[in-house]
């Protein structure tokens, strides 16, 4: 099983990167979230990778971090109706903290904004993984995951309280986090969104 790669970043889009490595070249299915975080085309990347084969295809998909991959993972092999590419569509609209803070606290009406992802796959999700994930927290409509991740989930949390969509405030932290790295105090992270 090919659980990483390491390698010279060839060219990338917010949906698959090619990675050059003793030379073959890879292409590298990746979610949103990853896309952001990948350095500029010539420079050194890893990337946490998951190979899925099928009858008539086999595809590898990679992530930025471990715990992304392994997300990815347990949703496509543990969630009925739900395949690589809406777990991809899922992981680029909001990041792994939201998604789990999601999960874990029932909020399917969050988790079913997400492309691909109606009504009752949103339901099904929560049912299925809810057990894997703990809430802490948590108010309606806000990420749950706030002591893994302190400064981003309180960031979310600011910006949903000052009325923005748990998926935007989330994106627009994300923005804030890469460019300011991942000392940033929530008071950074907040202004950094609102300048935006």
């Amino acid at each position: 099983m090919i659980v990483g790669i390491k390698g010279r970043l060839v060219s990338s889009t917010p949906v698959s990167a090619v990675v050059e490595t003793c030379g073959l070249f890879y292409e590298v299915g990746i979610p949103l979230t990853t896309a952001e975080k990948l350095p500029a085309p010539g420079a050194e990347v890893m990337l946490h990778t998951l190979a899925v084969y099928r009858e008539d295809s086999q595809s590898l998909y990679g992530f930025i971090s471990a715990a992304d991959r392994d997300f990815f993972k347990l949703v496509i092999e543990k969630v009925s109706g739900i395949g690589p590419k809406i777990a991809l569509n899922m992981m680029s609209r909001m990041s792994l903290q939201t998604i789990k803070s999601a999960i874990a606290n029932g909020d399917s009406a969050m988790l079913s904004k997400c492309q691909g992802i109606g009504k009752k796959t949103a339901e099904r999700l929560v049912l299925e993984l809810r057990g894997a994930f703990v809430p802490t927290n948590y108010a309606p409509g806000l990420p749950a995951d706030t002591s893994a991740t302190s400064a981003f989930g309180d960031a979310v949390a600011a910006l949903c309280a000052l009325g923005m969509k748990p998926a935007d405030a989330d994106k627009c932290v994300r923005a804030a986090e890469s460019s300011l790295g991942d000392g940033a105090t929530v008071e950074d992270l907040v202004k950094f969104a609102l300048s935006k």
